[in-house]
């Protein structure tokens, strides 16, 4: 009797009474054609439509082109609309508006996870929070259950240990296999540095790696250690303490370090640092990090971070006997952060000795190589498609841009808003696994890095393969490398972009300032080189000496 009033009713109302699912086109092409999949998987017996602002072919849906929220209501103004779904990614998108002006009742949200929900007055909080772009775990957080415990700890068994040898343990906060970037490139090569005089034991957390790269160490430990990564779910700005520090603190590597006893712990990274230990390795001074990002962006967000790091890291390196970092600028800023502990430049290497790319093949290909994880390498991207790509995509028809953003890229680029899937001349990949293909067919390597600390492997690793570099300043520093002999420096976008089409113009200027850079490195960077400086270091520690 009800269903029977009800299509009288909306004949009344001169609509027919089969409710429809009316799905909006407003985000990223791949995220909305999944969000469509998945609706029409959800609803199989009802009839769907796409409204899309552009003309596109949609299996199983009939697509509605319009281009503002008057289109929307005139194309449906004879149907009754049971459920709207609308795609919430971190960029605008005028069809959102369109659908809360068709359905207001019935949308149903996703997110950049593609995790949906319903959109209602009588839980507007959540629902506000959540069209912002806020993880659907987070929204209904509890205090008892911000951050979960993988529960997951493994011991393997690797190469025999020898009585006579020291035992060094190892604790990083990602397993240094595969090398999808430069922190594990630099934790793969000096842990087989080390192993060539003393038994390492290796302590990593996990997430998604197979049996095949644990097996890449096993060689080189003794025994490695593995815990599950927790889940933090805590707010960012919430906390005293830097959320990178939370995110890594588990009673479950604290309980694998007091089990797996050694001589001594060398730490990587300074989040970690909260563990204790020997000797820190700081990658980078994080709070220099964040200072140059407040310079750049002053915001309380910006200065938040800035505050919470340079109290934690001040604290964080008293309890260390050696603290090693990147170059002699980091070890200035550290002395001058009142370090008590001697501090040792080791820097970052790359394998000089394999062999490189083929000579350089013709063409205008540029290749820039950074994890999207790590954030300055993500607005290296960022300062480069939107302030020097431009210019010079309508100088050189010709030229392409290669990035390689290592794992989960494309959710990095959804949550900060980039979309260059329109231009065909832009290439961005994943993890990649071996990077000589790429560099084969690279003509310049590009670093746009706009904050940085440490040094950049990614430039040495260029210099290995025999590519010219155009580097801003902070994106080179450490190295030693001089301007116009074997690096070209460029710090705004304007001169940056300059110094690509002189090298981009010019293949015997590129040859030549590779070969000076490769000349120049392979003496000074090579794994072997450093491998021996953290030896001595050990020896140093274990001596009870100290060599300045």
């Amino acid at each position: 009797m009800k269903r029977r009033l009800k299509a009288v009713w909306f004949r009344l109302l001169g609509k027919d009474p089969e409710a429809v699912v009316v799905s909006f086109w407003s985000g990223p092409d791949a995220l909305a054609a999944r969000m469509v999949d998945e609706i029409r998987r959800l609803e199989p017996t009802r009839r769907h439509f796409v409204v899309s602002r552009e003309p596109r072919e949609v299996a199983g849906a009939v697509v509605v082109a319009a281009a503002n929220p008057l289109d929307v209501r005139r194309a449906f103004r004879s149907m009754r609309v049971g459920l709207a779904p609308v795609l919430f990614s971190a960029e605008p998108h005028p069809l959102r508006l369109a659908a809360f002006l068709l359905a207001p009742f019935k949308v149903l949200a996703f997110n950049a996870r593609l995790e949906r929900h319903h959109l209602r007055l009588e839980c507007w909080i959540a629902s506000w929070l959540f069209a912002r772009g806020v993880p659907f775990d987070r929204i209904f957080l509890r205090p008892w259950s911000r951050s979960l415990a993988t529960g997951e700890t493994r011991v393997l068994e690797g190469r025999a240990a020898l009585p006579a040898r020291r035992k060094v343990g190892i604790l990083t906060p990602y397993f240094p296999f595969p090398l999808s970037h430069g922190g594990a490139v630099r934790m793969f090569h000096l842990i087989r540095e080390t192993a060539q005089e003393f038994d390492v034991v290796l302590f990593s957390f996990t997430e998604k790696q197979t049996e095949g790269d644990y097996q890449r160490l096993l060689p080189f430990c003794s025994k490695v250690v593995l815990v599950g990564k927790p889940i933090y779910r805590k707010p960012r700005w919430s906390t005293l303490r830097p959320p990178e520090v939370l995110e890594f603190t588990c009673a479950a590597m604290h309980r694998a370090l007091r089990e797996h006893p050694v001589d001594l712990l060398q730490v990587e990274y300074t989040h970690l640092a909260g563990y204790g230990g020997d000797v820190l390795v700081e990658h980078d001074v994080t709070f220099d990090l964040y200072a140059q990002l407040l310079r750049l962006d002053r915001r309380f967000s910006t200065w938040w971070d800035h505050f919470r790091w340079r109290r934690f890291e001040q604290r964080a390196v008293k309890p260390f006997r050696r603290v090693v970092v990147m170059s002699s600028k980091d070890a200035d800023l550290l002395k001058g952060f009142a370090c008590k502990a001697p501090v040792r430049v080791i820097g970052n290497g790359a394998d000089f000795d394999r062999p490189g790319p083929m000579a350089e093949p013709p063409g205008m290909n540029l290749l820039f190589v950074g994890s999207f994880r790590h954030f300055p390498n993500l607005s290296a991207f960022r300062f480069f498609v939107s302030e020097v790509w431009p210019e010079l995509r309508a100088r050189f028809p010709e030229m392409t841009f290669t990035a390689v953003g290592g794992p989960e890229h494309e959710r990095y680029l959804r949550k900060n808003g980039l979309d260059v899937s329109w231009d065909e001349r832009i290439r961005v990949h994943g993890f990649v696994s071996d990077m000589l293909p790429l560099y084969e067919v690279a003509n310049l390597v590009v670093v746009p890095t706009t904050v940085s600390a440490g040094t950049n492997l990614k430039v040495l690793e260029a210099i290995a393969m025999r590519r010219a570099v155009v580097s801003t300043s902070c994106g080179c520093a450490g190295l030693g490398l001089e301007d116009r002999a074997t690096v070209l420096i460029a710090d705004t976008s304007q001169a940056f972009c300059e110094a690509v089409a002189r090298l981009a113009g010019d293949p015997r200027a590129r040859v030549e300032m590779a070969d000076a850079a490769w000349r120049y490195a392979r003496d000074r960077f090579g794994w072997t080189r450093l491998g021996a400086q953290q030896r001595a270091l050990y020896r140093e520690l274990e001596s009870g000496t100290t060599i300045e």
